[in-house]
C-alpha cells in the first residue's frame, strides 16, 4: 500500500512554524504517513502570491497579528518574545541545514526545527549564524557539520521548493499538502489530522 505524505512547506522563522512545535510529525506518526519538510523562501513567496512583508503591512494587521501570537502562545503553553531581537533575518542558512539534515537522515527534523524556532523566538538568537545552527543540529541528533557541507545542494533545493511552493498555492507558512488537499495554518493541524484519519478509513 502507498504510504501518504505530508508536503510540509515552511520557513525556520516564522512563529506560527514554531508554534507547530511537534504535532505536524505526531500527526504523521499517527497515520503511518511520510513527513517531507520543504523549506522555502517567505519573502518571495510572499511576493509573488499578494502577499506583503511584516514591515509593509498595514499598522493594524501588524498590531492583530501580535495579539493573535499571544493568545495562541497562552493556549498552546509555548513561550515566545513577541518581538525578538533577530526577527526578520536571513533564513537561507537554516533552510539549507533543514534540507541536509533530511537528506543525511540520523537524528529528529521535528526536534531541529524546533531548536531552530525556540532559538529565535525565546533565546533571542540569530539562527542565521553558524554557530546557532550548530548548536542546533547537534540538539537533534545531526553531525553539525551539515552546516558546512552541501551549501550548493541546499541552495538549490532550497530554490526549487520556493517555485514549487508558488506554483502549487501556497502562500504562506506553515503550510501542508497531501495530495489536492491544503491546510494553511498551525491552526489547521486539526483539519490535517481527521482529513487523514478519513482517508485512512477509506482503505480499510
Amino acid at each position: 500500500m502507498a504510504v501518504t505524505v505530508i508536503e510540509y512547506f515552511l520557513t525556520p522563522m516564522s512563529p506560527w512554524v514554531f508554534m507547530a512545535g511537534s504535532r505536524p510529525a505526531e500527526i504523521a506518526a499517527r497515520h503511518g504517513a511520510s513527513l517531507v519538510y520543504r523549506p522555502a523562501d517567505p519573502g518571495v513567496v510572499f511576493s509573488r502570491t499578494g502577499g506583503l512583508p511584516l514591515a509593509q503591512r498595514h499598522e493594524s494587521r501588524r498590531a492583530y497579528r501580535l495579539q493573535e501570537l499571544r493568545r495562541w502562545s497562552a493556549r498552546l503553553g509555548v513561550p515566545l518574545n513577541l518581538q525578538p531581537r533577530h526577527f526578520p533575518t536571513n533564513t537561507a542558512p537554516a533552510s539549507y541545514a533543514l534540507i541536509a539534515a533530511q537528506a543525511a537522515g540520523g537524528g529528529d527534523l521535528a526536534v531541529l526545527l524546533q531548536g531552530l524556532g525556540r532559538a529565535m523566538w525565546v533565546d533571542e538568537r540569530d539562527i542565521a549564524e553558524d554557530d546557532v545552527i550548530r548548536a542546533c543540529l547537534q540538539a537533534a541528533g545531526f553531525d553539525p557539520g551539515l552546516a558546512d557541507r552541501g551549501l550548493l545542494a541546499g541552495a538549490e533545493a532550497y530554490a526549487a521548493n520556493t517555485e514549487e511552493a508558488v506554483a502549487r498555492g501556497v502562500f504562506g507558512f506553515p503550510f501542508f499538502i497531501v495530495g489536492s488537499e491544503m491546510f494553511w495554518g498551525q491552526d489547521r493541524l486539526d483539519f490535517l489530522d481527521a482529513h487523514l484519519a478519513a482517508a485512512g478509513a477509506g482503505k480499510a
